[in-house]
């Protein structure tokens, strides 16, 4: 007898990482012939794909795992699985804590949440990806290339989470991207938690460079963006690559968390502070236009008040693009979890404000240095009823950096579509602009 089909209402919490779990487990449901919907209480069945990353991130899924709980409860007779990064690594906790869910599964395990549904895989492409629904706008996509991390260091819980890093076959990428390309997708978003490690464990060589080239010759696509660089795996070949390359756009992200060897010690980063200067200085020499992306965290234990203003004059100096900033918070089993919290919250919280105070400034005056100047933009929204277009340059990832303002609009303008836009004006984190010809 075939089996009743079943409404199913996804959350996805975290990172890109957790929105491609979501689209290959969507796309397995899709299948089974799974019917989607947006309200949780409207389901049959509630999963939230959950983040463990920090503590907010954590609190923000144990929130949205006790609402659905609640609508269980109100409801009745549906069922709630929980799965991904917090799922992963407290899974034992939350059973007891939670005995309103159904089930608990870790990070990409696909399989058995499809059987606890009572789907099954037999016959199935091994692949999963050659069924994955994508959940972004069709013109841009994620290609995670690997899972796990081999890096232990001292603040982060991703390898206990999500295991020791596993690069995926290149043949099976590349096919994934004609895929995407095929569908309509211009841009993929090349994700994994070190993008520069790929290969070294099934290839024993870094193969960043040589897969990226071999994306380069998918027909149809237009723009390859790379996130989530380590400094100690960047190989100078890499930049070169990106030099010259038509597809690969310039955009630089490479999370860094410190400056000084002192706390890059202290972190276990791993590399000197000489070979991050000389990655971002090499960057910016030989790639136009380049976008310089990172990421700090501040009040890591160990951090001194000189480690702090050393790492002030580091982004003074340098004058990211993009920056982001996190406060440190301590993470169970992890080697800094038991070190003494020297810097109070309140000197964290005033840290993290002193840094993005001095970025916001440079980043209005990053933008203003553009005021003039024409960029290729692809489009990701249009509102016909105000002539607006929201778009992203280059140097702009989706939901993370600046988007372009287009007003007013003239002629076609549709969403997926590129344009030249010249910019005649800017705010921190904006460029406004309108269409050229």
């Amino acid at each position: 007898m075939r089996q009743k089909t079943q409404k199913i209402h996804l959350t996805t919490l975290g990172c890109s990482k957790n929105t491609y779990d979501s689209e290959v487990l969507l796309g397995q449901l899709a299948a089974h012939q799974a019917e989607f919907v947006e309200e949780a209480d409207q389901a049959d069945v509630i999963i939230i794909n959950t983040c463990g990353f920090i503590e907010l991130a954590k609190q923000e899924s144990i929130d949205a795992i006790l609402e659905a709980e609640q609508i269980k409860r109100d409801k009745g007779d549906q069922k709630v699985i929980v799965c991904g990064c917090l799922s992963a690594r407290y899974k034992s906790q939350l059973e007891k804590e939670m005995p309103n869910v159904d089930a608990f599964f870790g990070t990409e395990d696909y399989d058995n949440i499809l059987r606890f549904l009572n789907y099954s895989r037999d016959g199935a492409p091994e692949f999963l990806y050659e069924k994955r629904f994508l959940s972004t706008p069709s013109h841009y996509a994620f290609l995670k290339i690997a899972e796990g991390c081999n890096h232990t260091c001292a603040f982060c819980a991703i390898p206990l989470m999500r295991g020791k890093y596993r690069s995926r076959e290149m043949r099976h990428i590349v096919e994934e991207a004609q895929m995407l390309v095929d569908q309509g997708v211009k841009e993929l978003i090349v994700i994994s938690q070190d993008t520069t490690f790929y290969g070294l464990d099934i290839y024993k060589r870094q193969a960043i460079v040589e897969l990226l080239t071999a994306l380069e010759k998918v027909d149809g696509l237009e723009w390859i963006r790379l996130h989530y660089l380590y400094p100690t795996t960047v190989q100078d070949e890499l930049i070169d690559l990106m030099a010259g390359s038509k597809k690969i756009v310039p955009y630089l992200d490479m999370p860094v968390q410190h400056i000084t060897d002192h706390m890059l010690k202290a972190m276990k980063r791993g590399g000197k502070s000489h070979r991050i200067y000389n990655i971002f200085q090499q960057a910016r020499e030989k790639i136009k236009d380049v976008t310089l992306r990172t990421t700090f965290i501040v009040g890591h234990p160990g951090e001194t008040r000189e480690d702090f203003e050393a790492l002030k004059g580091f982004i003074q100096e340098m004058r990211f693009d993009r920056l982001g900033v996190f406060t440190y918070s301590h993470e169970e089993n992890t080697a800094a979890f038991n070190e003494e919290d020297a810097v109070s919250a309140e000197e964290k919280a005033a840290r993290y404000a002193e840094l993005m105070q001095i970025q916001q400034d440079i980043s209005l005056d990053n933008n203003l240095a553009k005021v003039g100047r024409s960029y290729r933009v692809l489009i990701d929204e249009v509102d016909w009823s105000s002539m607006v277009a929201y778009g992203r340059t280059g140097g702009d990832s989706p939901e993370i950096d600046n988007e372009v303002i287009i007003s007013p609009l003239v002629g076609a303008c549709n969403v997926g579509d590129f344009v030249d836009v010249k910019i005649h004006d800017a705010t921190e984190y904006e460029l406004h602009g309108k269409i050229e010809g």
